[in-house]
């Protein structure tokens, strides 16, 4: 359920830009039905003048995708466009005192030159905006009016590991991490792509990007460190398989040296004890038990006495890994309880 509200807060004009897609589909959702916004215009490129519940019948919205002309009516803008579009709209919407929280990848990397070698796309050094991981970054969320909201891959494997690398036991260092990660198709947009259609992956998984994917300097700046100058060893094989949405990531991390289990334990659910979306669970987690909802779930799934350790990942792409987290930002930017309109 969602945490009660009172009936006199003001509610906040809220518009989204690159509305049609799948992770503009699934904040016209959440924003629809939360108690504390108004969901005011959907713009969009492809689809404009199309309605709303034409693409998406099961929103039930009659609303139009309209162009966006550089409207600032709004107190709130989510953007949800193609990686390098909103280089292009952000500061206006920032110079006009606007709530903005972009979905893309355009703000996450504050060094620029990594940018262009991940991205293939040149950007100035000062397009850099906080890194909208509440789990991690909360005290600066909270004060901040425009905020970047993490990748998918990279919330499913930041949460994983975080707690070794941002938690308050130092004495515990990682050496390596290897990472795999299957996503949903839909991860890939809604696009037409012949490799992405159902004679193509019906029955099928396969890797790409492997070690190029944009999200490993989105990581490894995360925990503290740089693609570029890593403190760890890192490798990264994202995988597309055959479902539709959540992210199944297998984390093997190497200790420097061997660390008790009920210590690892005991670390995690101290780490996350005030992240309502992240579930430490005893037991395997599984792509079912998020999809459709915000939480990460992480299971603990081996210990061993050399020091290394298998982790267990599992969210939904589309909104722990997408609009789910931009409103659970929005509700902090707010100054609301996190999980309104998410539960």
């Amino acid at each position: 359920m969602t945490p009660p509200v009172s009936e006199s807060l003001k509610k906040y004009s809220v518009s989204i830009i690159g509305a049609s897609g799948y992770s503009g589909a699934e904040l016209t959702r959440l924003l629809l039905r939360h108690p504390l916004v108004e969901l005011k215009e959907l713009y969009a490129f492809s689809q404009v003048g199309n309605r709303v519940s034409d693409l998406y019948p099961a929103l039930d919205c009659e609303k139009l995708y309209r162009q966006y002309s550089g409207e600032t009516e709004s107190d709130i803008y989510f953007l949800a466009l193609p990686h390098g579009e909103a280089l292009q709209l952000v500061p206006s919407l920032v110079q006009a005192g606007k709530i903005v929280i972009d979905l893309s990848g355009d703000f996450r990397l504050k060094n620029s030159d990594e940018h262009k070698e991940f991205y293939n796309q040149v950007k100035a050094p000062e397009a850099f905006m906080t890194y909208g991981m509440p789990e991690l970054f909360h005290d600066e969320i909270i004060r901040e009016k425009a905020i970047s909201n993490p990748g998918c891959y990279a919330s499913s494997i930041i949460l994983g590991v975080a707690p070794f690398f941002r938690g308050t036991e130092s004495s515990i260092k990682v050496r390596t991490i290897n990472c795999t990660s299957t996503s949903g198709i839909s991860g890939a947009g809604r696009s037409s792509k012949t490799e992405l259609s159902f004679s193509e992956m019906s029955e099928n998984i396969r890797a790409y990007k492997v070690g190029v994917h944009q999200h490993i300097p989105e990581i490894m700046q995360a925990l503290g460190t740089s693609a570029t100058n890593p403190s760890f060893d890192f490798t990264f094989t994202p995988m597309i398989g055959s479902l539709v949405r959540g992210i199944y990531s297998i984390l093997n991390v190497q200790l420097e040296t061997p660390v008790e289990e009920a210590q690892i334990v005991e670390l995690y659910r101290n780490f996350y004890k005030n992240a309502p979306f992240v579930r430490v669970r005893d037991t395997m987690t599984e792509i079912k038990h998020v999809v459709y909802t915000n939480f990460c779930d992480i299971h603990i799934a081996r210990v061993t006495g050399s020091g290394s350790l298998l982790l267990v990942t599992a969210l939904d792409n589309l909104l722990k890994g997408a609009a789910g987290q931009a409103v659970q930002n929005m509700n902090l930017m707010l100054a609301l309880d996190e999980r309104t309109g998410l539960i």
